[in-house]
């Protein structure tokens, strides 16, 4: 096994102050075969779920660079790109995923045993199972959204294209979906895969989000400015 290789396992191991080495994590015997260094602090590797957004980030970016890294050595991505499409749906349409993922009243052990049997049924790859596996095991699981969204972003720059984070409030229709795609094409000249969700509370209209440039049209972004304006008046 390269030393390359190796590397990008001790990445997805980061934890806020310090990294944990890990040896080799193949795909069989997965926890197995991972040798945890000593940290100086005994309680490094708890993570509360209140941590802030940056930090948040920044382990789902490590995470995120190691696994696609791993995938296009093994020749996976589109594995990875079902399984990215998976676990987003499943997060979108299941509370009791999310409460799995976030709530601290489940153990290193509970959340391990839960994610194993999610992973099988749902047909993960091998790659994104022990992933999220090692996740489980370190209480990173609460970063999962950030690392499936930072993983779109990754895979969409390597391609040569961007991701456009979009929400209506009713599902785009294919016809919907290609014209706002092309249309963002032309706008950013690179080719656009949209990564669209529903929240039926904006009433009507789109919120799109390329990178860091964020396009509201929506029906209840313009009722906000209305009333900012009329507390400004009165």
């Amino acid at each position: 096994m390269s030393l390359s290789y190796v590397a990008r396992w001790h990445s997805l191991c980061y934890i806020t102050a310090d990294f944990v080495g890990v040896a080799s994590l193949r795909r069989t015997n997965f926890l197995g075969q991972a040798k945890f260094a000593r940290s100086r602090d005994n309680n490094i590797g708890r993570v509360d779920v209140s941590e802030t957004a940056s930090i948040s980030t920044s382990i789902a970016v490590r995470y995120a660079t190691a696994v696609y890294e791993i995938a296009k050595d093994e020749k996976a991505v589109p594995a990875l790109e079902d399984d990215i499409n998976a676990l987003q749906a499943a997060l979108a349409e299941s509370d009791d995923f999310r409460a799995l993922i976030n709530s601290p009243v489940y153990t290193r052990e509970e959340q391990s045993n839960a994610i194993a049997k999610l992973a099988a049924k749902m047909g993960l790859s091998g790659t994104f199972a022990n992933t999220l596996s090692l996740m489980a095991q370190k209480r990173r699981l609460f970063v999962l959204p950030h690392l499936l969204s930072t993983l779109r972003d990754v895979i969409a720059e390597d391609k040569g294209e961007v991701t456009a984070d979009v929400v209506s409030a009713k599902a785009l229709t294919k016809t919907q979906a290609d014209k706002l795609a092309k249309t963002l094409k032309a706008s950013t000249g690179k080719t656009v895969t949209l990564n669209a969700t529903v929240d039926e509370s904006l009433i009507g209209g789109l919120v799109v989000k390329v990178g860091s440039r964020m396009i509201d049209t929506s029906i209840r972004s313009k009722l906000n400015s209305l009333q900012n304006a009329m507390k400004e008046v009165g």
